[in-house]
């Protein structure tokens, strides 16, 4: 028996377990794919206040947002790192007057230590003006921060775990009943049918909230879903600086172009009303058109959908209100307690950037009834982020003199995704022919296996896609040599 049952192992899911685990309760998570499988790996990948919703008065959660970025620099520095963006200021949009004003308040609403005011800046003599077409000539440099979002979800699930939360994957929760004051859950598994209780329950399920609701709880939900897709489109590098980009549309919209992987543009997000199995969800004609076409608007060479080397989306469960403009949703979060004996609470909405305080207030309405400890991760840090923030830099170069042998760009790609996990990865390992075979550029054996044991890797789309991020430029051969290695040291 659990103390906490949690189905959905994408952010909000993952955080969930790692606070109750952290207050000494007994943790079960479930999630029906690869954890972060879907949303929460097809996000912006911004840790961001949300510069766009101040104009829809969502003053609070802003706040909110800016209150755990600052958080979670502090919790990744790995992982999470600062990023500067430029906006271009457009004739006929909002005013110059407007932007400052809302710049200065993103920079006030919440205390701040870690990254620079927001400033106007003249394009002609900033690093960020030359990519873009000249009629562009002011604008304005602001801060938020960057993040790898599946490997968010993996670094709470594998902090839940050695808490001692069981995190199950590709394990689906096919019913939930209340019986004797317990939840009794059955969960399907390709193996078959296994059955577990708990003392509470938490859904988390992401888009599939309400399904999960209905199908597998029978209980009917309070509260409706809209569901948006915001796709993405990656092309190669339009820039060689370090800044992001934001862009305004004559719509109302806004997309940003960020620096992805070295060799690459990522430009995001649309945003559509969408219909149909959230796990199927992916860009169509229309959106890559969208965004090349207003990319294009700014960039002084214009992107054609040919140029795309790979696109992906994420479906957002938004709460529906009487707004007929996706934009105007609220992206917060709202947390439903159904206090029956056994409790079930209900997450519906949310982002990435909130996904801390979610949790936690998740944990201090289920706490007290669990006997679980008090809130503590706004102090902690995740897996391999034990290193000062504000010396992320220092701290990397000392594991260039401690493994000299390394070359950059693999220690770079390493340092960023485990942090100081880098000593476990690397253990005993004196050389590259230590890390055994390289199964694709940048690929090794270590790094494979490591993957499988520690965070839950089971595919070659878990390996490349969600942990190591490598699989926008292998080719399908380096793709099979990866099924083959896993296949070779997975059960069965």
């Amino acid at each position: 028996m659990f103390d906490l049952a949690v189905i959905g192992g994408g952010i909000n899911g993952a955080g969930i377990a790692r606070d109750a685990a952290g207050r000494g309760l007994s943790v079960l998570l479930c999630e029906q794919d690869d954890l972060g499988a879907h949303t929460s790996s097809a996000s912006t990948k911004l840790i961001h206040g949300g510069l766009r919703y101040l104009e829809f008065y969502e003053f609070g959660m802003v706040r909110k947002a800016l209150e755990e970025r600052e958080l979670l620099l502090q919790a990744a520095p790995h992982l999470i790192r600062p990023l500067r963006f430029v906006m271009p200021h457009q004739q006929g949009m909002r005013p110059h007057w407007m932007i400052r004003a809302g710049l200065f308040l993103y920079d006030h609403l919440a205390r701040r230590e870690l990254l620079p005011d927001s400033c106007g800046i003249n394009l002609a003599d900033h690093v960020a003006g030359p990519p873009l077409r000249p009629e562009f000539r002011r604008g304005f440099e602001y801060s938020d921060a960057w993040t790898d979002d599946a490997r968010l979800v993996v670094l709470c699930a594998r902090d839940a775990a050695e808490r001692g939360a069981t995190i199950l994957t590709r394990t689906r929760c096919v019913g939930a009943r209340r019986k004797n004051k317990l939840w009794q859950l059955e969960l399907a598994t390709a193996q078959g049918q296994e059955s577990h209780t708990a003392r509470a329950l938490v859904n988390a399920a992401g888009p599939w909230v309400g399904t999960l609701l209905s199908e597998a709880i029978g209980r009917p939900s309070r509260h409706q879903l809209r569901l948006v897709k915001g796709s993405h489109i990656v092309v190669p590098a339009l820039f060689d600086h370090p800044y992001a980009y934001i862009f305004q549309n004559p719509d109302g919209r806004i997309i940003f172009a960020i620096p992805y992987q070295e060799r690459f543009t990522l430009i995001g997000t649309t945003e559509v009303a969408y219909e149909g199995d959230p796990a199927q969800a992916s860009a169509d004609g229309n959106e890559i058109d969208y965004l090349c076409h207003h990319a294009s608007n700014y960039f002084r060479r214009p992107i054609l959908p040919a140029e795309v080397a790979w696109n992906f989306s994420g479906v957002r469960p938004l709460l529906e209100d009487e707004s007929s403009d996706n934009r105007q949703l609220t992206r917060d979060y709202l947390l439903e307690l159904d206090v029956g004996e056994p409790p079930l609470l209900t997450v519906f909405g949310g982002k990435l950037t909130t996904f801390r305080r979610l949790a936690e207030q998740a944990m201090d309405q289920l706490a007290p009834g669990l006997g679980g400890g008090k809130a503590w991760t706004a102090t902690a840090r995740l897996p391999g982020g034990d290193m000062d923030a504000a010396g992320f830099d220092t701290w990397r170069a000392a594991q260039q003199a401690r493994y000299p042998w390394l070359p950059a760009d693999l220690l770079r790609r390493y340092c960023h995704a485990y942090g100081s996990r880098i000593a476990e990865l690397l253990d005993g390992a004196g050389s590259l022919a230590g890390l055994g075979e390289e199964i694709a550029p940048s690929l090794y054996a270590r790094e494979v296996d490591y993957l499988v044991r520690k965070e839950w890797a089971r595919t070659p789309e878990d390996v490349l896609w969600r942990r190591s991020k490598l699989g926008l430029p292998l080719s399908p051969d380096a793709r099979q040599l990866v099924t083959e290695r896993l296949a070779a040291i997975l059960p069965g």
